[in-house]
């Protein structure tokens, strides 16, 4: 069932993928622009009445994808319809929001730490796709000097890298949580090392 539910999305997402692609070959105007949003809900419709079919944590899954793969197309078509650093910084950061809301979904299917480690690798994983997407904004950011642009990326990548390294030493701090006595605090010690925490 879950093979099913994870073919599903995948086909979704193609499909959402390819009417997009469609609708961008051409320029947009307001008419095209309507009928794709129309086009996205409608599809929405009908990828979250498939999730009836299915029942608990499986349902829920389902239900965050079908949402998932509306909220990411409804923000490419924004950054199509109103091209800028803005709407393409909105679309990267919807993509990850839904990536995160579907991992930690199923993450319901697991108990115990192996639930808490699930859920901690999920928010590393949004992290480092929210963090990506800032520094893909500041290295579009029109109007700088070459000087500035490459100091603001810079900047960005390592205000990235810094927030990155916490999401991923929290994650590999709760899998220490598995262990007890020295090899808990080695495996603590190890993490803090990995990622440069102190």
């Amino acid at each position: 069932m879950q093979f099913k539910t994870h073919l599903l999305s995948r086909n979704l997402i193609a499909l959402s993928a390819a009417t997009l692609l469609a609708t961008s070959a051409m320029a947009m105007g307001q008419p095209e622009y309507k009928a794709a949003k129309d086009q996205i809900s409608a599809d929405y419709k009908v990828n979250k009445q498939k999730c009836d079919a299915l029942s608990g944590n499986a349902k829920d899954i389902c239900q965050k994808e079908a949402k998932g793969i509306e909220s990411v197309a409804k923000a490419d078509l924004e950054a199509q319809y109103k091209p800028s650093d803005k709407t393409a910084y909105k679309a990267r950061e919807a993509r990850a929001d839904a990536d995160y809301a579907i991992a930690k979904e199923k993450c319901d299917d697991l108990s115990g730490n192996a639930k808490d480690v699930c859920v901690k690798d999920a928010k590393a994983a949004h992290v480092t796709a929210k963090e990506n997407a800032k520094v893909a904004k500041a290295a579009a950011k029109p109007g700088e000097t070459a000087t500035e642009k490459a100091a603001g990326v810079a900047e960005a990548r390592k205000d990235a890298a810094a927030e990155k390294n916490e999401a991923n030493y929290k994650a590999a701090k709760e899998r220490c949580d598995a262990l007890a006595g020295d090899l808990k605090s080695k495996c603590v010690d190890d993490a803090k090392r990995q990622f440069g925490q102190s």
